[in-house]
């Protein structure tokens, strides 16, 4: 046997999918796909029949669940789409630094510094007023295929 030590470089995602494969005839409104390499909510589907040669095919119109564009895609039935693993994670507010970086605290205790204020302007002002006012802060941080953003905001109360 030989005396070398191996080596290997660890990635942190363990080789997970960012996505899973799912027939586009079973995604429902609701759901999510990922149109053009970007995670979307579906909020149309129509299925047109199928032709004399050929497939039922399903038109999907979603929304881009970090940016809110509208994306279309016309996909047969019996194929296989992506479908983005959505997580959605509640994590505490801490600070807010100058450079619109937030500061947040997750459920094991240790502080997340990587992300960005959202761009609504609404979730934004609403944020920035109740730190101000010194509330205790909730975000709701969606993720999906390796992006995340801040999507949603609880008062649990004053501190």
């Amino acid at each position: 046997m030989s005396d070398e030590e191996h080596h290997f470089e660890s990635k942190a995602d363990a080789g997970a999918s960012k996505t899973y494969p799912q027939q586009a005839g079973t995604i429902r409104k609701g759901g999510h796909i990922v149109i053009k390499n970007r995670a979307c909510k579906v909020v149309e589907v129509s299925t047109s029949k199928t032709g004399k040669h050929g497939h039922a095919k399903c038109h999907f119109v979603a929304i881009d669940i970090f940016n809110g564009k509208k994306l279309e895609d016309i996909v047969p039935s019996s194929h296989n789409c992506d479908v983005p693993h959505v997580n959605r994670t509640d994590y505490q507010l801490i600070d807010i630094s100058e450079d619109g970086f937030v500061s947040l605290l997750t459920e094991n205790g240790n502080t997340k510094d990587d992300l960005k204020l959202p761009t609504d302007d609404a979730l934004l002002t609403q944020i920035k007023d109740g730190f101000a006012e010194g509330k205790d802060l909730v975000v709701s941080v969606m993720s999906a295929m390796g992006e995340e953003q801040i999507c949603a905001l609880k008062d649990i109360g004053p501190k």
